[in-house]
């Protein structure tokens, strides 16, 4: 009898005999080719300086603005940012300029290539700055961007498109205001996206709502308001949008990064807040942290993992690298806090 193993021997017998399939399946799991897994690199509110009313911008035309996160964006496979406002030399504002209630801006045309050389390969153009310079500005906006090889999307109706590793990918945008894609108004913008999400295998919905501020940071289920203003009813918009078949909800518009949650194997981040704001808004605490979203989904839209990289600005602005990691952070209580039963950290 006293030859015979314990129990425990029997165990590292067993265990020992199934270590090597246990490790072939995580390193499949694992990809470590990446052929099989899409990373996208997404960050919130981009505005490189403004030359109206008069200059305000950074250094050598803004060259370095994106020095410290130029890494991290062109390692992705696809890099989204918020561009909010045109990209134009010259016009009249569309609308009037208000101290604490409304803004205009107008960044040289020639800042697109900071953008190209940063890394970004897509932008948004969904949002209440977009037009600052009306119709003449939108259009050079997209002229420039074309010129710089940098997709776009907005309230217009253009659809970004890409084939990366194999699979179809479609970025839209949608903000508030009138349909068609309109948070506010929202069965027209839900209908595009059952009918894109039949027609690619990865659909990205990139959303512009929400109220403002750091009083905006925790986020309900419920339609928000700003300045007597319908901001959109986030979540719901964006569990909506899930269920037709959007895989990945990247959110912007309050100015400050808010939680994240998991629903149906879909990561939705309800706001990057600011990343690159020169100048002309309020960087002061949690407005000035500024997250970059890294996350990873398979060829068919499912959800694998993310990570937030931290970086902040300090005025009048520019993305630096934070060692003290506070946009994580923050993104992690406000996740926990906001869905604790479906926030993507694990304990």
């Amino acid at each position: 009898m006293k030859n015979l193993p314990s129990k425990l021997n029997l165990r590292t017998v067993i265990l020992a005999l199934l270590f090597p399939l246990l490790l072939q399946m995580a390193y499949a799991q694992t990809d470590p080719t990446g052929k099989d897994t899409i990373t996208i690199a997404a960050v919130g509110d981009i505005m490189m300086g403004s030359c109206y009313p008069s200059p305000l911008l950074p250094p050598e035309n803004g060259k370095y603005l994106f020095d410290d996160c130029r890494e991290l964006l062109k390692s992705a496979d696809l890099a989204f940012g918020n561009l909010e406002g045109p990209l134009c030399d010259s016009g009249k504002p569309a609308k009037a300029a208000k101290k604490g209630k409304a803004y205009v801006f107008r960044t040289p045309a020639s800042y697109a290539d900071n953008l190209a050389r940063a890394g970004f390969d897509v932008v948004s153009l969904a949002n209440n700055h977009a037009n600052d310079f009306g119709s003449n500005g939108n259009l050079s906006t997209r002229k420039v961007l074309e010129t710089a090889g940098i997709q776009f999307t907005g309230k217009e109706g253009h659809v970004a498109t890409f084939n990366i590793k194999g699979a179809s990918i479609a970025v839209i945008a949608l903000a508030i205001g009138d349909p068609p894609r309109s948070i506010i108004h929202p069965v027209q913008a839900l209908e595009e996206i059952s009918r894109l999400a039949g027609k690619y295998d990865i659909l990205i919905v990139s959303v512009h709502g929400g109220k403002e501020g750091r009083s905006a940071l925790h986020i309900n289920d419920a339609p928000e308001i700003y300045l007597k203003e319908p901001r959109g009813h986030l979540v719901k918009f964006a569990h909506d949008a899930v269920d037709r078949g959007a895989d990945l909800i990247i959110g912007h518009g309050p100015h400050v990064p808010r939680a994240m949650e998991l629903y149906r194997d879909r990561l939705i981040a309800y706001s990057l807040g600011n990343f690159c704001t020169y100048g002309g808004m309020n960087l002061d605490r949690e407005s000035g942290y500024a997250p970059l979203l890294w996350t990873e989904l398979d060829k068919q839209g499912r959800y694998l993992g993310f990570k937030i990289h931290s970086f902040i600005q300090a005025r009048p602005g520019g993305p630096k690298y934070d060692d003290l990691g506070r946009a994580e952070e923050l993104m992690k209580r406000l996740s926990r806090e906001d869905f604790p039963g479906s926030h993507p950290y694990r304990q």
